[in-house]
């Protein structure tokens, strides 16, 4: 099972923007997402074609199952 990081945010044009890390480490810890968040928003460092990040929408942990399914 693949699980993923994923930080939301929104841009100036009130549009989501979002960057997924894999492997998280767990048991995440809010207060240092929410930080790294502030940080990436504080350093203006990524641009979308809908200008720039501006402020957070949220984060989660997406997981991702995969089947292998024979074909006879």
């Amino acid at each position: 099972m693949a699980k993923t990081l994923e930080l939301q945010f929104l841009n100036d044009d009130n549009k989501p923007f979002s960057i997924t890390l894999s492997d998280p480490v767990e048991p995440v810890d809010p207060a240092a997402i929410s930080a790294a968040m502030d940080t990436l928003l504080a350093q203006n460092i990524f641009t979308t074609s809908g200008g720039d990040l501006v402020s957070k929408r949220g984060a989660r942990i997406v997981e991702r199952n995969t089947s292998d399914i024979v074909i006879i």
